[in-house]
C-alpha cells in the first residue's frame, strides 16, 4: 500500500470519527470519556494535590470555637417545634418504580424521574436533563435545580427539600407513602478515576424507597449500583453527612398539610437551618476531627449570611482535610471567601476545584468575581461565558456579565 493511500485512509478515518462524533447517542456515551481523560492527561502532567488550606489572613482571624458559640433567633410561631408522633411501623416499603440507570453524571435527574413516576409521572430523565443540565459533561445538579423543574414542568406537583435530616424523619416519610431523594456519595468504579491518586469520592443522589428495623436497612433506587439495593442505617449516616443530611421530598398540593406535620419544625427553612446547625455544631463538640461536621456547620452559618464564621468552620474543615471533589458538588466557601474579601483563598480554592473538574458552571462563576475582584475583567468575562458554555442559560453567570455591561 502506498504513503499515499495509507493517508487517505487515515483522513477518512478521522473524518467519520469526526463526523460519528456528532451522533447525539454516540456523544452522550463518549464526551464525558473524552473529558476524563483530558482531566487525567492535564493532572498526569502538573499534580494537582490535596484541598488547598487557607490563606492566612492576619487581619481577620475568628477561631471556629469562637465562631459557632451561637445560633439566630428563629421563632416558626405556626407550627410546634416538639410534636408528639405516632409510633413508627418496624419496616415499610413502597412500591419501587421501574429503574432507570443513570447516563453520565445524571443521578439526579434519574433519581427524580424515578420518583416522579410514583407520583404518576411518564418521562424520563433526559426530559429533566434537557433543562437543568443540557451540557452532558456538566458534572453536578444542585437539589434548588432539580426542585426549579419540578416547579416549573410538573406544576402539578409540589417539592420541597431540607437539610439537617435523620433516619426518624426518613423512615416517617417513607412509612406515610412518601419516596424520598437524599444526596449522599458513592465510591466511583475505578475505570471512572479522574487522575492518578484519585480517590474516587463522589457526590449521588439515591431514592428510598423502604426501610426495615429488623435488618437495620434502607431500601434504595440507585441510578448507579442498580434497583432495590440495601443500605444500612450506619452507612447510609456515614454517606449522607458530607451534604448536610439533604432530603427532598414531592407531593401532591393536597397533601401539604400531611407534609406540614411530618416535617413539623423542618417545614419552616429558617427554623429546618437553625436545627441544622445546632446538630452540627454539636457534632465539632462531640467530635473536633469531623472535618465533613465542621464544613456543614459552615454552610448552615452562610445560609445565616454570617460569612466571617463560615469562613473559620470552612478553613477548619481543609485544615482536617476534604475529598478530592468536594468542591464539585458544594459551594458555600466560595460564597463566604466572596463575601468577606477573601479574594486570594476563593482563587486558590477555585483554582483547584476546575483543575479537578473544568465542567462546573459554579466554580467558573466565583473563578470570575475572583479574577473581577482582582481587577481582571477579561479573564472574567471569559470565565462567565465558560459558565455558561456548561451550563446554557445560567442566571447567574449572565447576571455578572450584564453588572461589568458585557455581552454573552
Amino acid at each position: 500500500m502506498t504513503k499515499r493511500n495509507i493517508v487517505i485512509i487515515i483522513a477518512g478515518l478521522i473524518v467519520a470519527a469526526i463526523l460519528l462524533y456528532q451522533i447525539p447517542a454516540i456523544n452522550s456515551r463518549l464526551s464525558w470519556r473524552f473529558e476524563v481523560a483530558k482531566t487525567y492527561a492535564k493532572n498526569l502532567i502538573n499534580p494537582v494535590g490535596d484541598v488547598p488550606t487557607a490563606i492566612p489572613n492576619p487581619t481577620k482571624m475568628i477561631t471556629p470555637t469562637v465562631a459557632i458559640t451561637s445560633t439566630p433567633e428563629i421563632v416558626a410561631t405556626s407550627i410546634s417545634p416538639t410534636p408528639t408522633f405516632a409510633p413508627l411501623p418496624a419496616q415499610a416499603f413502597l412500591d419501587s418504580p421501574e429503574y432507570e440507570k443513570q447516563t453520565a453524571n445524571n443521578c439526579g435527574p434519574a433519581a427524580l424521574s424515578m420518583m416522579l413516576h410514583m407520583f404518576g409521572w411518564s418521562g424520563t430523565q433526559k426530559d429533566i436533563s434537557d433543562v437543568i443540565k443540557p451540557v452532558n459533561g456538566d458534572r453536578n445538579v444542585n437539589p434548588e435545580e432539580m426542585a426549579f423543574w419540578v416547579r416549573n414542568y410538573a406544576g402539578w406537583l409540589r417539592i420541597e427539600y431540607r437539610v439537617g435530616g435523620d433516619l426518624e424523619t426518613l423512615k416517617r416519610l417513607i412509612a406515610a407513602a412518601y419516596p424520598v431523594i437524599v444526596e449522599s456519595t458513592t465510591s466511583l468504579n475505578p475505570e471512572d478515576t479522574g487522575w492518578l491518586d484519585d480517590d474516587l469520592w463522589a457526590a449521588h443522589y439515591l431514592l428510598l424507597t423502604g426501610y426495615d428495623d429488623a435488618t437495620q436497612t434502607f431500601i434504595a433506587q440507585d441510578t448507579y449500583r442498580g434497583p432495590d439495593k440495601k443500605i444500612s442505617y450506619e452507612q447510609l449516616l456515614s454517606e449522607w453527612k458530607p451534604f448536610n443530611y439533604l432530603y427532598m421530598v414531592v407531593y401532591l398540593p393536597q397533601q401539604e398539610e400531611e407534609m406540614k406535620r411530618l416535617l413539623a419544625s423542618n417545614w419552616d427553612p429558617d427554623l429546618n437551618r437553625q436545627n441544622a446547625l445546632t446538630f452540627t455544631q454539636a457534632a465539632t463538640t462531640e467530635d473536633p476531627s469531623d472535618a465533613f461536621a465542621w464544613f456543614n456547620v459552615g454552610s448552615n452559618l452562610v445560609y445565616f449570611e454570617r460569612y466571617e464564621e463560615a469562613n473559620a468552620a470552612y478553613d477548619k474543615a481543609r485544615e482536617l482535610g476534604l475529598p478530592q471533589r468536594m468542591f464539585r458538588y458544594q459551594f458555600g466557601p466560595f460564597i463566604a471567601n466572596f463575601q468577606s474579601n477573601r479574594t486570594d483563598d476563593l482563587l486558590a480554592l477555585t483554582d483547584y476545584a476546575l483543575q479537578r473538574t473544568e465542567m462546573s458552571e459554579e466554580t467558573w462563576l466565583w473563578h470570575g468575581w475572583a479574577l473581577y475582584r482582582k481587577g481582571d475583567l477579561n479573564g472574567a468575562i471569559k470565565d462567565w461565558r465558560k459558565a455558561l458554555a456548561v451550563r446554557p442559560g445560567y442566571e447567574d453567570a449572565l447576571y455578572a456579565l450584564n453588572f461589568v455591561g458585557s455581552t454573552p
